[in-house]
């Protein structure tokens, strides 16, 4: 592996707690494709993990809720025809995934007014457009 997978700020992914499984990838193939396993199964046990800092890690098992089989969150790469370009992608990605989801959430966004010379300049503009338009009808020329 190409080091320490860090999801944001000094925080990381700690290697004793990933767990890699390997499998054959699907698709079309040729020699060597029935006797090697470049699949890459990454888990993570994001339940019962103490690297991520514990408000982190609950904002992590709210956002991704949908994504855990009992805390364990799973992510494949098969996209790669070797297992180590495999095993990098599924590291990164979890790293991303993991970065988003303990993102902080955004400011809420405070409500602001219109301003009144704005508003009066689009209702002067439509009535002249109303007037223009007005002056085309065929009333006066008889």
């Amino acid at each position: 592996m190409s080091g320490p997978y860090v999801i944001r700020g000094s925080v990381s992914l700690p290697e004793a707690e990933l767990l890699w499984r390997f499998s054959r990838s699907s698709g079309p193939g040729g020699q060597h494709v029935n006797t090697s396993d470049s699949q890459v199964e990454l888990r993570f046990d994001l339940a019962n993990t103490g690297a991520l800092p514990p408000v982190w890690k609950e904002r992590a098992l709210e956002r991704l809720a949908g994504r855990l089989v009992d805390g364990v969150i799973v992510v494949r790469a098969s996209e790669h025809r070797s297992q180590w370009r495999n095993r990098e992608t599924a590291a990164v990605r979890l790293a991303a995934l993991l970065a988003e989801a303990t993102a902080p959430p955004p400011k809420p966004r405070r409500p602001t007014r219109i301003p009144r010379g704005i508003n009066e300049r689009r209702l002067r503009e439509k009535k002249q457009r109303s007037d223009t338009k007005r002056g085309r009808t065929g009333r006066d020329w008889s």
